[in-house]
């Protein structure tokens, strides 16, 4: 358990006046819940085992009756903001990887919240961006955002998520986007050979199925099978420690190839919004690869659009370093909500 303060949004805060918020960003293997006590101040973060609790509503309760919780005095939430890895479309929430599923406003009642926002987890995280410090960012290759202009965000974790940001007289709004799961594009011969490898498994293989943690064991497999090598029953993780401390070139072949592709379709996400603001990376998978990701050819693939090179070379792109950046995003729209009511 964590207790920090992180910053928040400069959205109208007169939802205080209700007391603490309940913030949540739930994925598909673990829940993290916080509470948000005084506009910018999130504290008491937890992380939960999804596995452990059989709903939402179960893990949600779990922590608001902790002892770190209990101990802090905080009674009677009733304003709730979660971000969830899982398209949000509707009242009924079904989670494609994990097995919970929920209505909204069930999940209100059962919790005893007057307001419950729910939004998908890179809505949430688009939100943040505008928000983060430079010292929650990292900024790779060069270029400089132009204010007030669109923002992209993608990020590989579990899947890969895709958002983006356009601004308006009103302030930011957030894309809701399933960007992962356009059709992957090969850029060379290897990129071509990882492709018709994949496609032995798959009909189509989209973007997300190689950039994204079993992307990274497909491209292992595929790569493996290309070199004409016998291919080792490797996690994503392994792959990633054998690169980084230089065990296996095969396994740092992988990294290298995520790496560039990541940066195609990074600057597909550029040049489709125009997102001159800039393009941040989020997600599991990059914030881990550390130097690793900033001396690979991530930037330069970035940049290889071909008539529009030199238009890519001015829009900058960083890595989201923020720890909790969807619990800053989903308070701002929740903020946003509140203003309205």
């Amino acid at each position: 358990m964590t207790a920090q303060s992180l910053p928040t949004s400069s959205a109208p805060t007169s939802g205080f006046a209700n007391g603490p918020r309940l913030l949540a960003d739930i994925g598909g293997t673990n829940a993290r819940f916080a509470l948000e006590t005084a506009p910018g101040k999130i504290e008491l973060i937890e992380v939960l085992a999804c596995a452990d609790y059989p709903t939402l509503a179960a893990a949600l309760l779990a922590y608001l009756a902790s002892p770190a919780v209990t101990a802090a005095g905080v009674l009677g939430v009733r304003l709730g903001a979660i971000a969830i890895a899982n398209p949000v479309t509707g009242d009924l929430v079904r989670m494609t990887n994990h097995h919970w599923e929920f209505s909204i406003e069930a999940l209100r009642l059962a919790c005893g919240f007057d307001t419950l926002v729910v939004v998908n987890d890179f809505t949430a995280l688009a939100r943040s961006l505008p928000l983060l410090s430079q010292a929650q960012k990292r900024q790779v290759g060069g270029g400089a955002a132009v204010a007030d202009s669109a923002i992209g965000l993608i990020g590989a974790g579990t899947g890969l998520g895709v958002s983006g940001l356009v601004p308006s007289r009103s302030g930011w709004t957030a894309l809701l986007s399933e960007g992962g799961h356009v059709s992957f594009s090969p850029m060379n011969e290897t990129e071509v050979a990882i492709l018709r490898f994949a496609w032995r498994e798959f009909d189509h293989v989209s973007a997300e199925r190689l950039m994204s943690g079993i992307g990274i064991e497909l491209i292992y497999r595929a790569l493996a099978d290309h070199a004409d090598m016998p291919a080792e029953n490797l996690s994503a993780p392994e792959i990633a420690r054998r690169a980084l401390v230089g065990e296996c070139t095969l396994c740092d072949e992988v990294i290298e190839a995520f790496c560039c592709m990541l940066g195609t379709v990074a600057g597909n996400i550029a040049v489709t919004l125009g997102a001159q603001g800039g393009i941040y990376i989020g997600g599991g998978i990059v914030p881990r690869l550390g130097q690793r990701f900033d001396r690979s050819g991530f930037r330069a693939r970035f940049e290889q659009k071909g008539r529009f090179a030199k238009y890519l070379a001015q829009v900058p792109t960083f890595v989201i370093t923020a720890d909790y950046p969807a619990f800053v995003g989903v308070s701002a729209i929740l903020s946003e909500k509140l203003s309205l009511a």
